[in-house]
């Protein structure tokens, strides 16, 4: 699918994987209209193509606002890319006692609720579009992790979450097949993204020699190539990528 003069959506897409995404898809031609907080958006770079609209992924009204907004723009709405996502950790039974309930419940809402919620409220606008060749309307990518298969000492929330994100992928996309939509999931390995940019040279080139090859950290513009890659290949459908230098995380 070629996503030339279409409308897209990219949440999280004002910072980290997001943010290059939204620039990739931009660069392709496609109109994009990136999701995030709003506190988030007050720093997000200037880019022509993409328009940054205020959402929290996991409301539904408020995705129901930034999808048809996106339809307003004239342009058929063909993708769907979910980079938004948290990543905090807490052990079942720490020095403070077990885990928090609450604290498992809004990873597992933000970052599995949340891509459903945006996956189901797309795919509906996809669904209302006009079918190009082979009936195909519209491609939804969501993001796991490596932790979804390897979760670390830590992770049992986050893992969930993103194991969740994995589980989702194959029914979702026989789900959609009907109506032409495409359901993809990218498992990143240890990106370069802002998170990483507040710990030490010395901690992310530790992190780098864990990966097998090529040895250093991912790129969030090479996310970006991969979900743009799975967008335009009209035959991938239903399949979880990973993408981690051949990365197996140990418990810790």
């Amino acid at each position: 699918m070629q996503v030339t003069d279409t409308a897209a959506i990219v949440t999280g897409g004002a910072s980290g994987l997001g943010a290059a995404t939204a620039a990739r898809l931009a660069g392709a031609g496609a109109q994009v209209f990136a999701l995030d907080l709003p506190a988030s958006i007050e720093s997000a770079p200037e880019v022509d193509g993409v328009t940054y609209v205020p959402t929290d992924v996991t409301v539904p009204a408020e995705v129901d606002d930034a999808v048809a907004r996106a339809v307003a723009s004239g342009l058929s709405l063909r993708v769907a890319v979910n980079c938004a996502g948290i990543g905090p950790s807490m052990r079942i039974l720490g020095r403070k006692g077990r885990h928090d309930l609450d604290f498992y419940a809004k990873v597992v809402q933000v970052n599995l609720i949340g891509s459903f919620n945006v996956l189901t409220i797309a795919a509906e606008a996809m669904a209302a579009t006009e079918p190009l060749e082979d009936g195909q309307r519209g491609v939804v990518v969501n993001t796991a992790s490596v932790a979804a298969f390897e979760g670390q000492v830590g992770q049992a929330a986050y893992s969930s979450s993103k194991g969740g994100i994995v589980g989702l992928t194959l029914p979702a996309a026989r789900d959609l097949a009907q109506h032409g939509i495409r359901v993809n999931t990218i498992a990143p390995g240890i990106v370069e993204t802002p998170m990483l940019a507040t710990v030490s040279e010395e901690f992310r080139a530790g992190l780098a020699a864990g990966v097998p090859f090529p040895q250093r950290l991912a790129k969030p513009s090479e996310y970006a190539d991969l979900a743009l890659f799975l967008v335009e290949h009209d035959y991938l459908n239903g399949e979880t990528v990973r993408m981690d230098g051949a990365l197996r995380m140990a418990p810790r």
